[in-house]
């Protein structure tokens, strides 16, 4: 029974490693597409777009583990079913449910992969790809180790030190300019706070106002400022959620707490990862009956339906979480609730087929 083992983990692994051949350059080609819409913008150009699906390619091929997990277990199961292989193993003793721990099996070895990619790999790169985007579209300029972040319009520059999730710890200077071009006043802040779109708190400030023949200086403890940065400039500026690592999720959500602010969907974010992982093994187990249960079916409709199945999970899991966002509900139980209900789904489906 080991060999047998053995070699269906090879096959499995074989088949998971086209479809990811197959789906991510698939998926890393519509990102590219949809960066180019960008090239001309700013100093935004070809080779840029390029770079930035690159680098995002780790955070894709974690969302697309899933679906990868799918089709890879169908395409390896379906190829040895066409063979008559799967039939001889049936035969020999082996049943759905030796199948199925074999195909868990597979789904240790990824999720070792995406554990890795999680903490060490797709954070950084994804937080390098849009950081460097928004400097290349003129949206921000990180100008070198300790200079901080830069951003400007026309009557305005503003500088970010020490740019963390947690803002209120990111020192800021402002630079406020008359309409000839010329300094009109200096505003410098240990730490602000994003209140919507157009408005930012500023904590503990300094300004200088700058007239003619004097200079007056003054304190505050806090103060609002209306922000000329667009709402996805401080999306780049602030780290999407999705794009931070597990540890830099918690401690942020740690702090959200702290200070009595929303956390919802940093949580989520947070949640999601296991829940993905959840998701996929739900995802190799649902593959088994997908095969076995169908031997008369022809390998392209099995492919064919594992490519619904996983196009409809993946929909009901968007709607779940966004509807979970609304309603306020537990991120915990929305972010792990479909993953699970797949793993139980595919154990019914796996008894009915013994």
């Amino acid at each position: 029974m080991k060999i047998l083992d053995q070699y269906l983990i090879k096959q499995i692994l074989m088949g998971i490693f086209v479809s990811t051949l197959v789906l991510l350059p698939l998926f890393s080609f519509l990102d590219l597409v949809e960066q180019l819409d960008d090239v001309g913008t700013g100093f935004y150009k070809t080779s840029d777009a390029f770079l930035y699906v690159i680098l995002t390619m780790p955070r894709r091929f974690i969302q697309l583990a899933p679906f990868i997990a799918l089709m890879g277990n169908v395409t390896a199961l379906g190829r040895l079913a066409v063979n008559h292989e799967l039939i001889s193993l049936r035969s020999a003793g082996y049943s759905p449910i030796n199948i199925s721990t074999a195909s868990l099996k597979v789904g240790l070895i990824l999720l070792v992969i995406i554990t890795i990619f999680e903490f060490f790999v797709a954070p950084t790169l994804q937080q390098n790809a849009i950081a460097h985007r928004a400097a290349a579209l003129e949206q921000s300029t990180i100008a070198g180790n300790n200079l901080g972040i830069w951003s400007r319009n026309d009557q305005h520059i503003i500088r970010i030190d020490n740019l963390q999730p947690d803002t209120r710890n990111a020192s800021v200077e402002i630079v406020n300019l008359r309409s000839d071009g010329f300094l009109s006043e200096y505003i410098s802040a240990e730490g602000f706070e994003i209140v919507s779109d157009k408005e930012w708190t500023l904590y503990d400030v300094t300004s200088k106002l700058l007239l003619e023949d004097e200079i007056i200086s003054s304190r505050t403890s806090s103060m609002s400022w209306e922000t000329f940065l667009e709402p996805d400039q401080i999306t780049t500026l602030t780290k999407q959620p999705e794009s931070l690592s597990p540890n830099e999720l918690y401690n942020y959500i740690e702090y959200l707490q702290g200070t009595g602010q929303e956390y919802d969907i940093y949580s989520l974010a947070l949640w999601r990862k296991p829940g993905e992982i959840l998701t996929m093994l739900g995802m190799l187990l649902l593959s088994v009956p997908f095969v076995v249960g169908s031997v008369r079916t022809g390998f392209a409709n099995r492919l064919v339906l594992a490519g619904v199945t996983g196009i409809v999970v993946y929909l009901l899991t968007q709607i779940f979480s966004n509807i979970g966002l609304i309603l306020n509900l537990n991120p915990l139980l929305v972010a792990l609730a479909p993953g699970t209900m797949l793993i139980w789904t595919a154990r019914l489906w796996l008894g009915r087929v013994n």
